[in-house]
């Protein structure tokens, strides 16, 4: 079922003009912080360039470069102590600093995008300028829904999602220069252009993959005056306001990871071969599509289920969760969630969540099993000497 686009055409042409004059404005900005950063790169390079910097073993090579810095990664950072930090912000001070929705509580992934492309906090005014530009970029042609509706339904809606971006790809600015002989110091301005477009289109194509897939193939039309997120909870068929609010922050807190994970280390590498932004990003999601990597917050919740239906109750209790917990790994089993490669202590991610949880959803057997858990289950596995983290991922 093809899926009918809002498109830019519905701007009046004052405010065309304006999103042309602000997305120019924007793209200098962030010309003038690479351009600064490169600077300072090459300084570095030129007064260090040979300094080496710490020591590689055997096993680091053979078993995924676990603790070796491949590369240097601006936009994030995952601390062992504090979690993921963008710009050097914990999620907290996100929460509290980036500019929200009129009415949310909630920052808006927009603000965190400006602020990861030219570091610095915008003001709300810069945030809806950079949501109307996304607005203007969110057209999918038809034939990209009729690609994704060639597969079969039982397809992995992970593949019709690659399918559905593979499927843009056509239209990369950045092949099309590159094969029109563009110089090397315009490159970044055709990624530039390809990542907006990318990042405007991307809720529509997983919106329909997800209605397609559990939906009975209804898809929704999007809603033009909605701030990204918003619009993509809608599109999935969610308009309770405090749905949209779950999505703004979810889309905040997982929006990178300092460039180590697999399908963020997939999408530079892929990237490093002068590949558009497309065909990396369709790469990495086929490495997030692995179990050991996207999987992850599924297995969580597909335990919890497995246990609540054993145990026969919606809320165990600690003792219950304990003994269960104890049963899983007499098995031989894993309690997902557990063991994070590098943090030491709670995902501030988990707890950015949970935190939301308890303030919409007090009641709700589910977040309170899942509280219950993160207060149950820690000890068990210190005790074991199982793992060193201190919280679900």
């Amino acid at each position: 079922m093809p899926l009918i686009i809002f498109s830019a055409n519905a701007y009046p042409n004052n405010q065309r003009t304006n999103i042309l004059r602000v997305m120019e404005m924007l793209k200098q900005k962030f010309k003038a912080q690479a351009d600064k950063l490169g600077d300072e790169i090459k300084a570095i390079l030129k007064e260090h360039g040979d300094t080496v910097i710490g020591e590689t073993t055997l096993a680091q090579v053979y078993q995924g470069m676990r603790g070796m810095t491949a590369l240097i990664t601006e936009t994030s950072l995952l601390d062992a102590q504090d979690g993921i930090r963008f710009r050097r912000h914990s999620i907290d001070e996100l929460r509290e600093k980036l500019p929200k929705a009129n009415g949310g509580s909630e920052p808006l992934p927009e603000a965190l995008f400006y602020l990861m492309l030219v570091g610095e906090i915008p003001t709300l005014e810069e945030v809806e300028n950079l949501t109307s530009i996304l607005q203007r970029r969110s057209h999918v042609p038809s034939y990209v829904f009729e690609t994704m509706s060639a597969l079969p339904k039982e397809t992995h809606p992970m593949t019709m999602f690659v399918v559905g971006i593979m499927a843009l790809q056509g239209g990369s600015t950045f092949a099309k220069r590159y094969a029109e002989g563009m110089s090397k110091k315009d490159y970044w301005a055709a990624t530039f252009e390809d990542t907006l477009d990318l990042i405007a289109r991307i809720p529509h194509i997983a919106a329909y993959v997800y209605r397609r897939k559990y939906k009975q193939g209804k898809a929704l039309q999007p809603d033009g005056l909605l701030d990204w997120a918003g619009n993509f909870a809608h599109m999935l068929g969610y308009d309770d306001e405090q749905f949209k609010e779950l999505m703004r922050l979810y889309m905040v807190i997982h929006a990178d990871h300092e460039g180590g994970n697999v399908s963020a280390h997939t999408t530079h590498l892929v990237g490093s071969a002068l590949s558009d932004p497309y065909l990396s990003y369709a790469a990495g999601m086929n490495g997030l599509a692995g179990p050991l990597h996207g999987l992850a917050n599924q297995e969580v919740i597909k335990w919890i289920f497995e246990m609540q239906k054993e145990l026969n109750t919606d809320e165990p209790t600690a003792e219950q969760i304990k003994e269960y917990v104890e049963k899983t790994l007499s098995e031989g089993k894993v309690v997902p969630g557990y063991g994070h490669a590098v943090l030491r202590k709670t995902d501030p991610r988990f707890s950015a969540q949970m935190d939301f949880g308890k303030k919409h959803m007090p009641d709700d057997p589910l977040v309170n099993t899942v509280w219950r858990i993160y207060e149950t289950v820690p000890p068990i596995l210190q005790s074991l000497g199982k793992v060193k983290i201190h919280g679900l991922m």
